[in-house]
C-alpha cells in the first residue's frame, strides 16, 4: 500500500511533537517504516489518510471490544455532548457507571473514576501504602502498569519494545521501593514473602499479561499470589487491559481471583479516556474526601467518557454470548496462524486467551518475561509489514497483545490468514 499523505503528516508531526507521536509505540520505532495516520473507523476496519482500509487488531490498544463507532455508543455520546462537555462537578452518569462496574466485579464496593490506567494504578498503590502504612510494593518483570515513576521498573509494553527496561528521570531512591519478581515464578514470590512479607504494602500484577505479549498465569502462580494476603499484603489486579474483555468480570471472574483492589480502564471508557480503581469499602474509604489518601482530577468522571463507558458495558451485559463468540473467533485465528506458520517452517508460539493473542517467533512455551524476550524481533518486523501492506493492522510491537472485537467476522480472519500466507 502507498501512504504518501501519512508520510507527509508524520514528517510534519515530528517538527512539533517528540517523535511525531503522543505515545511511543505509535512511532513504529520497533518495526520501522511510517505509521499510517488513521482518520476513520467502522466496525472491524480503519482507514488511513490515504484511503487505505485495514482489518484492525489494535482497536485503540484494546478499548473497542464492540468495534469502531458502534452506533449506540456514538448516539449516547452525542446526546450527552449536546448538554455540555464537562462540568468539574458531580454528574448522574458517574453513579450509573459505578453500579455497572460493581455488577461486573461483585467484590468491588466503592469505585473512584480517573482518566487513565496510569492514574488508576498510581492511585491504587498510594491507597495501599496509606491503608497498610508500609512503603514497599511488588511488581513482576515485564508487567506494565502505566508510566508513573515507581512502576517504570522492568516494565513491559513500550519500554520493552524500545529496549528500555526503565526510564531516565526516575530517581533510584524511588525505584528502590519497587521490588521486582519474575512473573509465573511462584517459588520466587514465596521466598520474598517469607523474608520481607511484613514490609510490603501491595503486589500489583497483570492477571493475564498483555504488555510483554500475552502471558497466561499458571495455577500455582495464582495460588502463591493469594498467599500474600496472609502477610497483610493487598493484592491489586491490574485489569486495565483484561477488564470486561476476558469476561464481563474480566480476568477476576475468568480465573477466580480474589484481589483487594482492581484497576480498570480501556473498555471501561468505551473509546474515551476513562479508568477507575475500586475495592473493599474499608480500603476505599481511606480515599479523600472520606480519608487521608489524596487523589483528584479535573476531568475525572466527565460525562462524555461516562456515557461511552456506560453504553459499552450495557451492551456487553445484554449480550453475554459475545464472550463465547470472541472465544470461538479467537480460537479460529489462533489455529490459522499456527497452521500457516507451521507450513512455512517458522519457529513460533501463539499465546491466546479469549480475544487477546500474540505470535512469538520462538519455540514454546512462552510463560515468562525472559521467554518472551527470546522472540525473533527481526522476523516480527517482516510479519508486521507483510500484514500491513496487505490491509491488516497488527500491533507494531512483538510485545503487545492483538485484540478481536465482536465486529470481526470469520471473513476478516480468513483475509488475515490469506494476507499472512502471501506475505510469507
Amino acid at each position: 500500500m502507498e501512504r504518501p499523505i501519512s508520510e507527509r503528516l508524520f514528517s510534519e508531526a515530528q517538527a512539533h511533537i517528540p517523535g511525531g507521536v503522543s505515545s511511543p509505540v505509535r512511532a513504529f520505532k520497533a518495526v520501522g517504516g511510517t505509521p499510517p495516520f488513521l482518520v476513520r473507523g467502522e466496525g472491524a476496519y480503519v482507514w488511513d489518510a490515504d484511503g487505505n482500509r485495514y482489518v484492525d487488531y489494535v482497536l485503540s490498544w484494546g478499548p473497542l471490544i464492540l468495534g469502531h463507532a458502534h452506533p449506540e455508543v456514538v448516539r449516547r455520546v452525542k446526546e450527552v455532548a449536546e448538554q455540555g462537555l464537562t462540568f468539574g462537578a458531580p454528574h448522574p452518569l458517574e453513579a450509573e457507571l459505578a453500579k455497572a462496574v460493581k455488577r461486573a466485579f461483585p467484590q468491588v464496593e466503592l469505585v473512584r473514576f480517573v482518566n487513565s490506567g496510569t492514574e488508576a494504578t498510581m492511585s491504587a498503590l498510594r491507597l495501599a501504602r496509606g491503608y497498610t502504612g508500609r512503603k514497599y510494593v511488588v511488581k513482576f518483570r515485564g508487567n506494565y502498569h502505566g508510566h508513573a515513576d515507581g512502576l517504570l521498573v522492568e516494565a513491559g509494553s513500550g519500554a520493552l519494545t524500545l529496549g528500555v527496561p526503565s526510564s531516565a528521570g526516575v530517581p533510584e531512591e524511588y525505584a528502590s521501593l519497587t521490588l521486582v519478581l519474575e512473573y509465573n515464578d511462584p517459588e520466587g514470590l514465596r521466598e520474598l514473602l517469607r523474608t520481607r512479607g511484613e514490609e510490603i504494602a501491595a503486589i500489583i500484577f497483570e492477571p493475564v499479561v498483555g504488555n510483554a505479549g500475552v502471558l497466561i498465569p499458571t495455577e500455582e502462580f495464582l495460588k502463591a499470589l493469594h498467599q500474600a494476603r496472609e502477610y497483610g499484603i493487598l493484592l491489586i489486579a491490574d485489569e486495565v487491559m483484561t477488564g470486561f474483555r476476558l469476561a464481563f468480570g474480566g480476568a477476576t471472574e475468568r480465573l477466580g481471583l480474589k484481589p483487594d483492589l482492581i484497576t480498570l480502564g480501556k473498555i471501561l471508557g468505551g473509546g474515551l479516556p476513562a479508568a477507575a480503581y475500586g475495592g473493599r469499602r474499608e480500603i476505599m474509604e481511606e480515599v479523600a474526601p472520606l480519608g487521608p489518601v489524596y487523589q483528584a482530577g479535573t476531568l475525572s468522571g466527565n460525562p462524555l467518557a461516562m456515557a461511552a463507558g456506560l453504553a459499552t458495558l450495557e451492551i456487553l451485559e445484554r449480550n453475554p454470548g459475545y464472550y463465547g463468540y470472541l472465544e470461538t473467533l479467537g480460537a479460529r485465528l489462533e489455529a490459522g496462524l499456527k497452521e500457516v506458520l507451521s507450513q512455512k517452517g517458522l519457529p513460533h508460539t501463539v499465546n491466546r486467551l479469549g480475544s487477546m493473542i500474540t505470535v512469538f517467533f520462538t519455540e514454546g512455551p512462552v510463560a515468562t518475561f525472559q521467554e518472551a524476550r527470546r522472540t525473533d524481533t527481526e522476523l516480527f518486523k517482516r510479519f508486521f509489514h507483510g500484514l500491513l501492506d496487505r490491509g491488516v493492522y497488527w500491533p507494531p510491537s512483538n510485545f503487545e497483545a492483538a485484540f478481536l472485537s465482536v465486529a470481526h467476522k470469520e471473513e476478516d480472519v480468513a483475509l488475515t490468514l490469506e494476507a499472512l500466507e502471501k506475505a510469507l
